[in-house]
């Protein structure tokens, strides 16, 4: 049974994936993780109205305590014994300039950003390492550019980029792909943090981001792995 790991799904880009995704035949099986419980089994329980083929199940994970997730892991390979893709979605920001940037926040920012899809693709490498898998990590284009006042998030991003393109080289053994999407301004609760005075209505939607990782996952894509694909609306 073929089974994809979603991390934030229970809004925004990850909410959104995990709804489109279930509407295509690419996995049989789906593994949410968060740490709001609700609204994660919410967001299943529109996956089964979509295709009440598909079988979902949510595992309460707060992603700040990245040294729980191989026990979670455990859990859910002995419930899914075939893991075949992780979509590390969840973020978080705390938006600070340098001078009141706390060390707790920066490394809080940290925890969620990057320790926990590093512990994630590592536990999952272990089961995917001897026939392969798709690994998408979502970044930003904040990890590109200087963002004055959002350190924090803007440093945990370009962490990001780099370690899927060194994951890309390292893992090709495995036949697992690694792709890094970097979304512009999106209308995400995470945005708004960002951005509070922004009008969500006019910048891209998480269901326009939710496209391109579908794309990403399907079956039939083989060649846009090792980059770092930027998703903006011009407009």
């Amino acid at each position: 049974m073929t089974t994809c790991i979603i991390t934030g799904a229970a809004a925004g880009i990850g909410k959104a994936t995990a709804l489109a995704l279930s509407k295509t035949e690419y996995f049989h099986s789906y593994v949410l993780l968060g740490r709001n419980r609700n609204a994660l089994d919410e967001t299943a329980l529109e996956m089964k109205k979509a295709n009440d083929n598909v079988v979902v199940k949510s595992y309460q994970l707060d992603l700040a305590y990245p040294e729980n997730i191989p026990d979670v892991m455990r859990e859910i390979t002995e419930c899914f014994d075939d893991i075949n893709c992780l979509l590390n979605i969840a973020g978080y920001t705390d938006p600070q300039p340098l001078l009141t940037t706390s060390l707790e926040s920066f490394e809080y920012t940290y925890r969620v950003n990057v320790f926990a899809p590093f512990m994630l693709i590592r536990e999952c490498t272990r089961c995917m390492k001897n026939k392969g898998g798709k690994i998408v990590n979502v970044a930003s284009t904040a990890g590109m550019t200087p963002r004055p006042g959002w350190l924090s998030y803007a440093s945990s991003k370009a962490s990001v980029i780099s370690m899927s393109d060194t994951l890309t080289a390292e893992l090709a053994e495995y036949g697992i792909k690694v792709y890094c999407v970097s979304p512009g301004r999106c209308a995400t609760n995470l945005r708004k943090r960002l951005a509070p005075d922004e009008d969500p209505k006019t910048i891209m939607q998480p269901e326009e981001v939710a496209e391109v990782i579908c794309k990403l996952v399907s079956p039939d894509e083989r060649c846009l792995d090792g980059q770092n694909i930027v998703i903006r609306k011009l407009d």
